[in-house]
């Protein structure tokens, strides 16, 4: 896919790939070599070598296959929340039962795509990701929606509690939320923080997942509710 000219070079998607499939991965591979704003920064194809990639420096975005050889991709999108704080993971598999979409989701990663997926279109959704998207196959979103639709017939999920709101954002993440709330744009916060704005939006996404939210001045109204700005 050709970007449009703007006169301005767009900035820079670096990537790293968990995938032991050789023919998708180097398919994959041939994508993101192909687009100009996206750089392949690394490339594992196992569990123990995706862990190991983790100690190189971050990337914005991370795809993770979940069948692995030795052991399975969810235990490296486990890792990457911790260690790699500002990039967003995204699963790429075969796998699309209820039982691995919602353990990935668990565990950290902000989209999901099945294989069937073409390369090409796998590069569309990395740009999404990075731009604050949560990429997901259709099939794999009917299952999501019918599974919260059964939370919501079953009875609502427990608020969040006072006692739970420390540990609710990192100081990372309230850091943001601080300037969020007092107008800064993401362009604004990234000069501020000397962040990209793919991982400013990382973080913003972070935050109304946790918060439950999905616009700022919700997330800004459950903030102050839950006691978490320093006004």
């Amino acid at each position: 896919m050709e970007l449009p000219a703007t006169g301005q070079t767009p900035p820079l998607i670096h990537v790293a790939i968990v995938e032991d499939d050789l023919g998708f991965r180097r398919a994959l591979t041939e994508a993101i070599e192909s687009a100009q704003d996206i750089r392949l920064a690394g490339i594992a194809g196992t569990r123990a070598e995706g862990l190991k990639l983790l100690q190189s420096a971050p990337t914005d975005v991370l795809l993770v296959d979940l069948g692995l050889p030795d052991g399975s991709g969810i235990d490296v999108i486990k890792a990457a929340v911790q260690q790699w704080t500002s990039c967003s993971v995204m699963v790429a598999t075969n796998f699309g039962d209820e039982t691995h979409v919602i353990r990935s989701i668990e565990a950290g990663a902000s989209g999901y795509l099945l294989k069937d997926s073409s390369p090409a279109k796998i590069v569309d959704e990395i740009r999404s990701l990075a731009s604050g998207g949560s990429p997901i196959s259709p099939i794999i979103a009917r299952q999501v929606l019918a599974r919260f639709r059964q939370i919501g017939v079953g009875g609502a999920s427990p608020p969040i509690t006072p006692d739970e709101t420390p540990q609710l954002l990192s100081a990372r993440e309230k850091e943001v939320l601080e300037l969020i709330t007092k107008g800064f744009t993401a362009n604004e916060i990234a000069k501020l923080m000397e962040l990209s704005t793919f991982t400013v939006r990382s973080f913003v996404r972070r935050i109304y997942t946790k918060l439950k939210v999905t616009s700022k001045a919700e997330a800004i109204y459950e903030a102050r509710s839950l006691g978490l700005l320093n006004e």
